[in-house]
């Protein structure tokens, strides 16, 4: 059997010649195992990679795998698998599987030989591959020759990053030419003496222009440069011939009109493998545009020292423009606010006036036509409206945080005890409240009745907040605000009582959250809110030396917290601390046991409380300003009770005029009435022994309730 010599046979050949003894059929005997001698020959012979492998149908669907069935020892080396014959692709490379199925398989159906390069991810490794079929398609087989090419890719690299860098090196150059940054590059053959300059180099030099470099002596350029200069150019040029190093010389040269401008020669002598000098390359830079940066530097230098001189008044001028144009933008806000207060205030007003002015007149005509069995169901609706105007006017002077308190001792936990089933059945059978008291509150110093009011204005906008029913969880806690987390809170730094209204409900915007407590803002539709609600929770609790703060985010509920400053002195019984509207109805008639002396410069205001006190049973004195109160006082009247407006007129207030009456009657009891904001005149809201306060409006029953309350204290006593 003729066999042709292995060294002679180039790398197709070889495959050829393998494909051929693979190919040539069921031989016997002896025959058969030198045929298999001479292929595993071939196979080894072949410094590539190589192996032969078989599609077969996997889990994946037909022909979704192929086995290796013959590889030889090159397969190894090129890419360091070893052990690979009856190994699956899917064994070695399930991330690759499908690229490369598609490729051999092409070639599997198509019979058309394929070569490309690919990266074998498994290996970490490139390759360079020929595949052709072997055989028949129903053979399933396909030989794949390979090598290693992982070091020549990594040199193609390499050179294209070097050709890269050497692009961009070309391009800063000639970006640096067209901006003017170099002005003219030269290239000195020491050896030689001869320098190769630029057409830009020569137009410096005053040298004829030329489009290609052009030659000159070095001693011939160095006849352009300024005389005086001419000494340190040719040290500095001596030094780095000496030194082998870098150039850098600052000098003058003449042009071809003969003037002379400065330039920076930039450059660096090179040497050969034996140290000696060979070439000094080097660019010419222009000084002149430099030179003017550095004289309009000076300038503004010389500028803005006499600015300095004059900066403290001109900071004081514009100060003071800033500080007047500030004013002007507060007093437009002012203006703005004030609008929008009134704006609401008006709309709400006009719909209770017109209440109460139809329900009068209602009352006149129902009088006039005899139909007296009708006259009370308007004035229920005259009430109703006047009950909602006070109520708006307490939510106004909350919010401004001018209406008059009643601070009292108050335990939290209780106020919320008391007030629990009253929230449960304004909130509805659909909403659970949960009271979660904190052991050990501290005592509160605070309008308990005002507390009581942001209390329920909080559950209802919780209530509003959960229209399918959900939670709302009351809670209380004590706090200690150090100076850091105080100015967040926008509170003096110390100890504090929280009372927080959680819900789980839509939740706000951060946008909604920054105007939540502005007056009248509010989301509800037109006509089912006020927008009053939360702004006098604000005022009432800044009033009271606390805050108010909304946490809440959309789609997760609200929480809402009221901070309160700690009580240090003794707490009272919650029964005493807050009394609620009642009817005149609700009291039995008051037998007339007193005197009480009422000072009011409001007649019609002055009428009802004499009127009322009168059909308790009292003999009523009345006095109209602050002096006629005074000398009624100093007399020897007998009187057991004094009822006064704080704001008269006269220039005596009403706490003026009980002050100045002491000396003569210090155990009488006062009730000061007040329908604004006379805090500071009644002493910050801490009254001496004997003293309360009802605010205006205020309903006739709850006036008789505190007069014969003060009146039987005072009797008892």
């Amino acid at each position: 059997m003729n066999q042709p010599a292995l060294e002679t046979l180039s790398r197709a050949e070889l495959e050829a010649e393998v494909l051929r003894l693979r190919q040539a059929g069921v031989v016997s005997g002896d025959a058969a195992d030198a045929a298999d001698a001479h292929r595993q020959a071939l196979f080894e012979a072949i410094d590539d990679g190589f192996c032969i492998i078989e599609f077969f149908d996997g889990p994946h669907g037909p022909m979704s795998d192929y086995r290796h069935i013959e590889a030889n020892s090159g397969y190894e080396r090129h890419t360091g698998i070893a052990g690979i014959v009856g190994k699956t692709l899917r064994d070695i490379a399930p991330a690759e599987a499908d690229g490369w199925l598609a490729l051999y398989g092409e070639v599997l159906r198509s019979g058309e030989p394929v070569r490309f390069e690919r990266e074998f991810v498994t290996a970490e490794r490139f390759i360079e591959v020929s595949a052709r079929r072997v055989g028949p398609a129903c053979n399933r087989q396909v030989s794949v020759l390979f090598r290693d090419i992982t070091a020549r890719k990594a040199q193609e690299a390499a050179l294209r990053r070097s050709e890269a860098l050497a692009r961009d090196n070309v391009q800063r150059v000639q970006l640096a030419l067209a901006a003017g940054a170099i002005i003219g590059t030269w290239m000195w053959d020491i050896p030689t003496g001869q320098v190769a300059v630029d057409e830009g180099f020569a137009g410096v030099f005053g040298l004829p222009p030329s489009a290609d470099p052009v030659s000159y002596t070095i001693d011939r350029l160095l006849e352009a440069v300024h005389p005086d200069d001419k000494p340190g150019v040719d040290a500095a040029i001596a030094a780095c011939l000496a030194d082998l190093g870098h150039y850098r010389h600052q000098y003058r040269v003449r042009g071809h009109e003969g003037r002379y401008a400065w330039v920076e020669a930039v450059g660096r002598v090179e040497a050969d493998a034996q140290g000696q000098a060979r070439r000094f390359p080097g660019v010419l830079l222009d000084l002149e545009a430099r030179r003017a940066v550095e004289a309009e530097r000076d300038r503004v230098t010389d500028e803005l020292r006499r600015l300095t001189d004059t900066l403290e008044q001109r900071v004081a001028d514009r100060t003071a423009e800033l500080m007047h144009a500030e004013e002007q933008l507060r007093q437009a806000q002012k203006m703005e606010a004030v609008g929008q207060l009134t704006g609401g205030l008006a709309h709400d007003f006009n719909n209770l006036l017109a209440g109460i002015s139809g329900s009068l007149e209602m009352i006149g005509t129902r009088l006039a036509q005899g139909r007296f069995a009708e006259v009370e169901k308007y004035l229920a609706m005259a009430q109703a409206a006047g009950r909602r105007a006070a109520a708006l006017t307490h939510r106004l002077l909350a919010f401004s945080r001018r209406q008059t308190l009643d601070p009292r001792p108050t335990d939290i936990n209780d106020l919320i005890n008391g007030m629990a089933d009253l929230v449960r059945r304004t909130v509805g059978p659909a909403i659970a409240v949960e009271c979660v008291g904190a052991a050990g509150l501290w005592t509160a110093l605070v309008d308990a009745s005002q507390l009581e009011n942001a209390l329920l204005n909080l559950c209802l906008n919780a209530r509003d907040a959960m229209p399918d029913g959900g939670r709302i969880t009351i809670e209380t806690a004590n706090r200690w605000f150090d100076a850091r987390s105080a100015d967040a809170h926008e509170i003096p730094p110390g100890q504090y009582l929280s009372l927080c209204v959680s819900d789980t409900g839509v939740g706000m915007s951060a946008d909604v959250i920054a105007k939540a407590f502005d007056p009248f803002f509010t989301t509800k539709p037109l006509g089912q809110g006020t927008g009053l609600g939360l702004s006098m929770i604000y005022g009432f609790a800044k009033q009271s030396g606390g805050h108010a703060r909304i946490y809440s985010e959309e789609g997760s509920g609200t929480t809402v917290c009221i901070y309160l400053p700690r009580y240090y002195g003794a707490e009272q019984a919650q029964g005493e601390l807050s009394g609620h509207f009642m009817s005149a109805a609700d009291l039995a008639p008051a037998p007339g046991q007193g005197t009480v002396l009422v000072v009011d410069d409001e007649p019609l205001v002055r009428m009802l409380v004499v009127t009322a006190l009168e059909d308790m049973g009292h003999h009523v004195l009345e006095a109209e300003d602050g002096a006629q109160g005074l000398k009624i006082l100093q007399s020897d009247a007998p009187i057991d009770m004094l009822v006064t407006d704080v704001g008269l007129p006269g220039g005596m207030n009403g706490r003026q005029m009980v002050d100045a009456a002491r000396s003569h009657r210090p155990a009488t009891p006062v009730l000061f009435i007040t329908g604004y904001a006379e805090n500071a005149i009644i002493g910050s809201g801490h009254l001496e022994p004997g003293m309360q306060i009802l605010t205006k409006p205020f309903a006739v029953g709850d006036l008789e309730q505190r007069v014969r309350t003060m009146l039987t204290g005072r009797e008892d006593g």
